[in-house]
């Protein structure tokens, strides 16, 4: 107290502002951070930078992207995307990819949140079997298994059906649905449940009411990597589905290069229409992917 009485107050002031920057300084920006943050950036830049190099040109000419692909387009002509949806169908295709997709995330949502509900709260002989099953089903790739899949699709007449490709989507990703919401639930405090139990609730009104309303963030984050999963597949719908009448968007894709493969401006439109879904479902779902995925982790 005695030395703040000697010291002008505007000197102190300075002093501790001093202090204070220095010490902010240091806590943010040290040598480890900085390295951190400059490898962040450059990994950003590698990975955003191709996306906005093919949106720039797609509003190109082919002649503009030949002489030169890294300029900026002299106009931003929609010739390139009114002929991807003219020539090439992209509006069929992109209405089987919603339809494939979305009713994959369905099924794996509605199986995958039943079976983690099991699997997190009741006992069964097996159950760790069963679990280590679900585990070990994650490291089969899916050509390993095409050949009695397509087998099955072939007997069962759903080849070139939207069907053929949903129900082997499906249970591709019905174990990794399986693993996450089942280490989410095992976090939610059974308290909560015992006194639905008390109140006379059933075990499927305990689900529908007190389990998915929790877990909503884990939901989420299994209905996001699935449906990029299942848009971003292009293995499966070569092998399974022949009539471009029922083909995806990535299907349609990989026959650019062979049909309109010295047309750069049509290719890179097409790819941008194809990204778009991606990025939308992405930005307006992401604070949910590390939060359900890190509780999948920490109990799981």
């Amino acid at each position: 107290m005695e030395g703040n009485r000697t010291i002008p107050l505007n000197t102190r002031m300075f002093t501790d502002i001093q202090s204070k920057k220095h010490f902010t300084f240091k806590g943010q920006f040290g040598l480890g951070q900085l390295g951190a943050y400059m490898l962040l950036i450059f990994w950003a830049f590698t990975t955003i930078y191709p996306l906005i190099w093919i949106l720039i040109n797609s509003f190109k000419t082919t002649n503009e992207i030949v002489k030169n692909s890294f300029n900026l387009p002299s106009s931003f002509n929609m010739t390139n995307y009114m002929n991807a949806f003219q020539k090439m169908g992209i509006g069929r295709s992109y209405l089987n990819s919603l339809i494939i997709s979305g009713s994959t995330v369905l099924l794996v949502v509605l199986f995958g949140g039943m079976a983690a509900f099991i699997m997190a709260r009741f006992d069964f002989k097996l159950k760790k079997f069963i679990y280590t099953l679900f585990l070990g089903s994650l490291m089969f790739p899916a050509f390993a298994t095409i050949v009695p899949v397509f087998t099955m699709l072939r007997k069962a007449q759903l080849i070139n059906k939207h069907i053929g490709l949903i129900l082997p989507q499906t249970a591709g990703n019905l174990a990794f649905a399986i693993i996450i919401l089942t280490g989410f639930m095992m976090s939610i405090p059974i308290e909560l449940e015992e006194a639905a139990v008390v109140e006379g609730a059933a075990p499927w009104q305990v689900y529908v009411r007190i389990v998915v309303p929790i877990s909503k963030p884990s939901f989420a984050t299994v209905s996001i990597f699935t449906f990029l999963w299942s848009y971003n597949d292009l293995f499966m719908p070569l092998i399974i589905l022949r009539n471009k009448d029922v083909q995806p968007i990535n299907v349609l894709l990989s026959h650019i290069s062979s049909q309109y493969g010295t047309d750069y401006g049509l290719m890179a439109a097409a790819v941008a229409i194809i990204i778009v879904p991606v990025l939308i479902i992405y930005f307006s779902a992401q604070k949910y992917i590390i939060k359900g995925l890190t509780a999948g982790a920490i109990k799981g």
